[in-house]
């Protein structure tokens, strides 16, 4: 194997074993030993890739970053609504992201910056949303910046409860009723009419961008780090 599919091999390993301890355990309590443990890497091989233990949880609240670019729509709002909809498609299929997302919600992490997510994703949606109002697509009041900030907050209470009543069973469902009740109060009727909000709409995107699935990637890591992560 190339030393740089190694290297990224080892990454993946290191970074899937963290997801699960961080996700068990929050990340007060997780020491480097456990995560070492659970990746089944030597102490070097992590240090080459990461610096500390904040380091690796960053590492962890970005993989629920937007791996998938979203197809350009020549509805803007329909880019909003779908990257939305992957997201949290995505949350409930690829334990990397779930995990970045719950250490990003961990209120015990105090030591831990945890803004980056909420940062990123509400400049994403902000851009998406002024590009809908250069294109006449927003209602007059609407200012894109607040609107964002505010989609991503609804979305990470929505998931917050997803996650406590069903285990992201629902979170589709869930984030599909969010957009119907905001987007009226942002978005033109006219416009809105040809939106597709529906549930299945996260599971879509994913096909059409040709997202692979985390268990078709089981190549890429041992099976025993795996397992343990997507138990």
């Amino acid at each position: 194997m190339p030393k740089q599919d190694r290297a990224i091999r080892t990454r993946r390993m290191i970074l899937l074993a963290a997801a699960k301890v961080f996700e068990e355990r929050g990340y007060q309590a997780t020491t480097i030993t456990e995560i070492l443990k659970t990746a089944g890497v030597t102490k070097g091989a992590l240090y080459f890739h990461f610096q500390s233990k904040d380091d690796v949880a960053q590492g962890v609240l970005h993989g629920q970053d937007q791996q998938l670019a979203v197809p350009e729509r020549s509805c803007k709002t329909q880019e909003v609504v779908d990257t939305v909809a992957l997201q949290a498609y995505r949350m409930q299929t690829d334990p990397m992201v779930r995990a970045g997302a719950r250490l990003a919600l961990d209120q015990q992490a105090i030591d831990l910056d945890r803004s980056g997510p909420f940062l990123r994703w509400s400049e994403v949606i902000g851009d998406l949303l002024e590009q809908g109002q250069e294109r006449g697509e927003l209602l007059s009041h609407v200012d894109p910046a607040q609107t964002a900030e505010f989609l991503v907050a609804a979305f990470g209470g929505v998931q917050s409860m997803s996650q406590v009543v069903s285990n992201y069973q629902d979170l589709d469902q869930r984030i599909s009723v969010m957009l119907r009740h905001v987007l009226p109060s942002v978005v033109l009727a006219s416009v809105l009419a040809a939106v597709d909000l529906s549930a299945a709409r996260g599971a879509a995107v994913f096909a059409e961008v040709g997202g692979v699935p985390p268990e078709e990637q089981e190549d890429a890591v041992p099976e025993q780090v795996l397992s343990t992560v997507t138990a």
